[in-house]
């Protein structure tokens, strides 16, 4: 009876041990969290009531991409097209240039950019701008 009663304690600490240690493995903590891509510094001014600030006519627009989204896959439109751009890389960030079509001279215009990340997750942003006429 002395045997069991000195027992049963450490069998009730060895199970609360065992079961802690058993849990605190999660096999989802060794998979990577995807950070997505940030965008950054865009350079023209956004168009806001009750400033009403508008852009020059053709202007170049730019802005940066964080470093661990892959530059092939941003992509940049306006009004629903593809605008011509270049990227710029260097460790600390990718630099995302293009010129504002003259097809756009006059209107509000929503640039649009996407970008995958390295580990595949993507994220978007955009801007609206007022292009003055010529």
């Amino acid at each position: 009876m002395k045997v069991t009663k000195m027992f049963s304690p450490l069998l009730f600490i060895a199970a609360v041990l065992f079961s802690g240690t058993a849990s605190a493995y999660d096999p989802g903590m060794t998979e990577e969290v995807c950070k997505k891509p940030q965008f950054r510094d865009f350079n023209l001014p956004v168009y806001q009531e009750p400033e009403k600030t508008e852009v020059p006519p053709e202007s170049t627009l730019s802005f940066m991409v964080s470093p661990w989204a892959k530059p092939d896959t941003i992509k940049l439109t306006a009004k629903n097209q593809n605008l011509e751009f270049t990227v710029e890389s260097n460790s600390s960030f990718h630099r995302v240039k293009a010129k504002l079509p003259a097809a756009f001279n006059g209107q509000y215009v929503r640039i649009n950019v996407t970008a995958k990340a390295e580990l595949g997750c993507y994220d978007k942003n955009g801007w609206l701008i007022k292009i003055a006429d010529k």
